[in-house]
């Protein structure tokens, strides 16, 4: 039992679910025990030396003594290499099996009895021992895999493998999922394994709720991102290189790799950020699109407790002029905790409420859990057990897990047939009235006293046919769940897009849409590290997400709340949400001040509504987040490198939140170019630091010179224009839509220049030049 472990055990034995939860670990150690092999002497081996080769489409297969290696350029660029004959399917992560090889990739011989080959974009070279370079098309090293290693079990069974790798020393690491710590990832050890703490987390506490062995590694010979595709438990070891100041002695960065088990393959993308990016979604998907609502504001809490109460809320809303999008209902709206069922007694009309809100332009947005109540007379229950779709150990009897509504059976995700059935039950709550949903403890959780707080590992998953364990299964319960959800909303309502996010996923959960923080502590540690969850989770494909505005649990003060506010209402989303314990979350709870500066901020987040529609759209045709570091355009820049304290959203702003108590003033490290503070339209020039005010009433915002923002008007969109500097030129995209709808709108293109005093704006064609055709307000002429 680790310092976790005793700490759950701590607070499932206060919360009263003491019986249940030691009942749970013990029986879940049982199963394990005698469902899971045990691991006995086992065999150390290398791939030794190099004895033959394979050419074939975009590579080859090269040959060791004890092992062999595929290599693949896709027409995309991605690099596939996998070990022992894995192939890139079956694959969770892929969105439409494996591209097309590179016709024009030619497999040769190398120096010192290796081989490469070479594509367009990026050479990767094999040496006659097995270590593997990822170089671009001048030679420049980006990534040296060192040659693998595996134990296998003398008696048979999986084989762990560790995977050792070279960086630049001067490369930083980002990604790996939602991590608390970063977005930057310092030197330390990072599980993959989907985690609920047991409480409210800050930065330094891993792994999180979403892990996923995905790293963006950013150097001065280039970007690139590197998916090791095994959804087994493993660790990543990070160590950042240093350089020799200029002794020609550098270190260089290092990471480990080990896993548990699954294959050993991997895929590599390089080039600029964009473009890795891109070449990512093309292999995993492209975002989901969320209407137009759920890019608006958000309120929620664990314990509205009645149709009354959410009444009461939104009319606090509305009575202040305040900006309301969404309610979201957590488990108190449930029968008992149970989920696809309401309690009657307090919400006795909510199809009724959810239409009431639906005229004023509020949607109801409710909390799905995957775990179902082993109880007679549940129909959820029923209906599972009469189509088999409950997770099984090793003897054949459905696991049992303790949850909200106690003893309960765990939908197996990785079978068609029961994503299916439980994208059917969906049914129920569309008549409801809920028009989204959230998805919340999938890691998937049980409470048990002590022990991981999940299944056990031996308990069995069908894996699409192939048949395996939670071993395999767990990091993926989560993206299986959302895309039973996603895929049955489809069904349900064609003509709409499906709003569903989740607390856990794997790589490729952006099909199916986005996440959240979790339960983020109360504090200013876990405003940082809000930040740092939706930049890491950009970095990996995941461009929606925000986290709970004031924190999970605990009171913030009013200066901590109103500073999280303004934070999340530059994020995708914008969400104040609360648990049951905590203290309040509306604006007006924390004074008039702060009351006033909260109608600032979402007053603006709804004048900026456009913007943030066509970032999405963006999103899903190029797969660039909405939220992203500021050295994306100029990675090349150690300095922004570096810099995690401020954000670009979209290319157009530039966001500097107030991350410390006190503050009425910050540095902000600027990228090249003329930026304007949208404020006082006052103009600062990078790259460089900048000392701006941040007074309580705001946080500093820049827009860069020559910037096209699409905005809300008094008359519908029009285009916000930041002067280009003298001599320079701009533009912008806009991607007008309805809100709702599957409709592919036409991206209108457009340009500005400078003409002494004035800023002349075309929207770009293929027929030419043109007028805007919308209002144009220029701004930052002073």
């Amino acid at each position: 039992m680790d310092g976790r472990d005793l700490v759950r055990s701590v607070r499932v034995i206060g919360s009263g679910r003491a019986a249940r939860g030691v009942r749970a670990a013990w029986r879940r150690r049982r199963i394990d025990a005698a469902g899971l092999p045990r691991r006995g002497a086992e065999r150390a081996r290398v791939p030794g030396q190099v004895e033959s080769v394979a050419p074939g489409p975009g590579g080859g297969v090269i040959r060791f003594g004890r092992s062999e290696l595929r290599v693949m350029v896709a027409v995309n660029g991605a690099v596939f290499w996998g070990w022992d004959g894995a192939a890139p399917e079956p694959s969770y992560a892929l969105a439409r099996g494996c591209p097309e090889p590179d016709p024009r990739a030619v497999l040769e011989p190398d120096k010192d009895g290796g081989w490469r080959v070479v594509a367009e974009r990026v050479t990767v070279v094999v040496s006659r021992h097995g270590a593997v370079e990822v170089c671009t098309p001048g030679g420049v090293v980006l990534r040296r895999e060192l040659p693998p290693r595996w134990w296998e079990p003398v008696g048979g069974g999986p084989a762990r493998w560790m995977q050792r790798s070279e960086v630049p020393a001067d490369a930083r690491f980002f990604g790996l999922g939602g991590r608390a710590s970063g977005p930057r990832l310092r030197d330390g050890s990072y599980r993959l394994w989907n985690t609920d703490p047991g409480g409210s987390f800050e930065p330094g506490d891993d792994p999180l709720y979403l892990t996923m062995p995905v790293q963006l590694v950013v150097a001065d010979a280039g970007t690139h991102l590197v998916f090791h595709d095994t959804t087994w438990d493993g660790t990543v070891l990070l160590r950042e290189g240093e350089e020799g100041a200029g002794s020609g002695h550098d270190r260089a960065g290092r990471c480990e790799l080990r896993m548990d088990g699954g294959p050993l393959r991997c895929w590599v993308m390089v080039g600029a950020p964009s473009r890795v990016l891109h070449t990512w979604a093309s292999l995993t998907g492209a975002p989901a699109l969320p209407p137009a609502w759920a890019l608006g504001h958000h309120h929620a809490r664990w314990g509205f407790g009645s149709e009354q109460e959410v009444r009461r809320i939104v009319s606090g809303y509305q009575e202040r002029g305040l900006p309301l999008d969404a309610v979201h209902l957590d488990i108190d709206h449930y029968d008992d905790h149970q989920v696809f069922t309401v309690d009657r007694e307090r919400f006795p009309k909510l199809p009724v409420l959810a239409e009431e809100l639906r005229r004023d332009g509020i949607r109801l947005v409710s909390i799905v859990d995957p775990a179902v109540k082993a109880a007679p007379g549940n129909a959820v229950y029923e209906g599972g057990t009469a189509v088999d779709a409950f997770v099984r150990d090793a003897s054949g009897r459905p696991v049992l897990g303790v949850v909200w509504a106690g003893e309960s059976v765990y939908p197996d995700f990785t079978h068609p047939r029961v994503r299916d059935w439980w994208g059917g039950l969906y049914e129920e709550r569309l008549a409801q009235g809920f028009a989204g949903f959230w998805h919340d403890m999938n890691e998937p959780v049980s409470f048990n006293a002590f022990g991981e707080p999940t299944l056990p590992r031996s308990a069995r998953h069908a894996l699409e046919g192939r048949g395996g364990d939670h071993r395999e299964a767990h990091n993926v319960y989560g993206l299986c769940m959302a895309r039973a959800g996603y895929e049955g909303l489809r069904e349900l309502v064609p003509q709409e897009r499906p709003f569903l996010f989740t607390r856990s996923g794997w790589a490729g959960m952006q099909r199916y849409g986005g996440t959240w923080s979790g339960d983020v502590a109360a504090g200013w540690p876990g405003l940082r590290a809000s930040l740092s969850l939706v930049l890491g989770l950009g970095l990996c494909g995941v461009p929606y997400s925000g986290p709970d505005v004031g924190g999970f649990d605990g009171s913030p003060s009013p200066e901590l709340y109103l500073r999280w506010f303004q934070l999340g209402a530059y994020l995708p989303l914008f969400r104040t949400h609360a648990s049951l314990r905590a203290g309040r979350r509306e604006p007006w709870e924390f004074g008039p001040e702060v009351l006033e500066h909260a109608r600032a901020a979402l007053l603006e987040r709804r004048r900026l509504l456009p913007y943030f529609v066509t970032l999405s759209h963006l999103a899903r045709r190029t797969g660039a987040p909405y939220v992203r570091p500021v050295w994306w355009s100029a990675p090349e820049d150690r300095a922004l490198r570096d810099c995690e304290d401020a954000f670009l959203l979209g290319d157009s702003l530039l966001v500097a939140p107030v991350l410390d108590p006190g503050a009425d003033r910050r540095v902000v490290r600027l990228p090249r170019g003329r930026w304007y503070d949208t404020t006082t339209e006052r103009v600062y020039e990078g790259p460089g630091p900048v000392v701006v005010d941040a007074p309580l009433s705001r946080i500093p915002v820049f827009a860069r010179a020559g910037a096209v923002l699409p905005v809300r008007g008094d008359d519908g969109l029009e285009l916000e224009v930041w002067a280009p500097a003298p001599g320079r030129t701009g533009g912008g995209l806009v991607v007008p839509d309805a809100g709702d709808g599957w409709d592919e709108p036409e991206i209108e293109r457009y340009a500005t220049r400078r003409q002494g005093r004035n800023v002349v704006v075309t929207r770009e064609g293929e027929d030419g030049t043109s007028e805007p055709g919308r209002p144009v307000r220029v701004r930052g002429l002073g």
